[in-house]
């Protein structure tokens, strides 16, 4: 059975905004919320960053049933592996259970703010391993002290912690990353429907906390994914609105973990056609075709795929109009 999200965008909303808009997605029937976790939006246009952790804290208590996730945290440079721990263990007790951490090696874009600089992919690797280690230590309740090559912990300890450990979602863009991140975290988080991550996932050893031995259907891990929306009864209007705050979608990862700004992004982006927008986020009132977009997630072997409605403004509407409908489609087309 597919599990379908409604992604929290802090790049586009208010803190306000996102608690009042986290209630409706549940009450709508949406199994899940995701959150970004963002000191900056992508770009100017989008004008909102709130910080990711207070609303969660605050989804927590206004939800009761919806499972709660980081999509993503980077645990590397702007928080410590430590403090993410003790955030991570306090929003599962908050929720009763229902959070995991969504973990990734990170933006320049969010991440450089702490001056600090902005290493290069093998290096944020390395280092989002070592803070998964960091993490599940302190997960396990003991006193931790730590001596690595980029995190030291002295003499740590979680002192609220959830009956059940919480679970761990990385995100991997390619298969080298599988192989990197598999045997330290139980779920895979992708952006694309690639059935190949999925695949080379399952197949990993699983050397976490939760579950052991291999993975696949009888381990339990999940393949958490992500797909931009735009609906609007008006096609123009969702075109529109997804090209002036989503025209930075098309860069792909190698360039949009790299840029700095939102000036960057901008610049990046300023050849991008409405049309270009369009022909890769579904736009406007067709709710066949975000079933179709949507369909190639749980085709490649997703478990999860959160729902990126496209701009605050159309947000309260998606919500009254659309997400009832569109939600019984996709549970009457995805896989038993």
């Amino acid at each position: 059975m597919t599990n379908f999200g409604y992604t929290l965008m802090t790049e586009q909303s208010g803190p306000r905004e996102l608690v009042g808009y986290a209630r409706q997605a549940e009450e709508r029937g949406f199994d899940f919320l995701q959150i970004s976790d963002h000191y900056s939006p992508w770009l100017t246009e989008q004008g909102h960053a709130p910080y990711a952790w207070s609303v969660l804290g605050a989804v927590a208590q206004a939800t009761e049933r919806v499972g709660l996730m980081t999509y993503v945290t980077c645990p590397t440079m702007r928080y410590h592996p430590a403090v993410v721990a003790q955030k991570a263990a306090t929003v599962a007790l908050l929720s009763e259970g229902r959070f995991t951490l969504g973990l990734g090696s990170g933006e320049n874009l969010n991440e450089h703010v702490v001056g600090r600089g902005w290493p290069a992919l093998e290096t944020r690797q390395e280092m989002l391993t070592e803070a998964i280690e960091v993490i599940r230590a302190l997960f396990d309740g003991d006193l931790v002290t730590y001596r690595g090559e980029f995190f030291d912990v002295d003499s740590a300890r979680l002192w609220d912690l959830p009956e059940e450990t919480v679970r761990i979602a990385v995100a991997c863009a390619g298969e080298r990353a599988v192989e990197a991140f598999a045997p330290f975290g139980d779920d895979l988080i992708a952006v694309e429907p690639n059935g190949d991550l999925v695949t080379a996932w399952n197949a990993q050893p699983d050397a976490s906390r939760i579950g052991g031995g291999s993975r696949g259907a009888q381990g339990g891990a999940r393949a958490i994914g992500q797909i931009p929306i735009c609906w609007d009864p008006s096609e123009e209007a969702a075109i529109e609105r997804a090209h002036r705050e989503f025209k930075w979608f098309g860069g792909g990862w190698d360039v949009n973990a790299d840029l700095p700004t939102t000036a960057g992004f901008s610049s990046a982006s300023q050849f991008v056609r409405p049309e270009d927008v369009a022909s890769s986020i579904p736009c406007g009132p067709d709710l066949d075709r975000i079933v179709e977009a949507v369909a190639k997630f749980w085709e490649a072997g997703f478990t999860d795929v959160g729902l990126v409605q496209v701009g605050d403004e159309g947000q309260q509407r998606f919500l009254d109009e659309a997400a009832e409908p569109l939600l019984e489609r996709l549970r009457a087309a995805a896989p038993a």
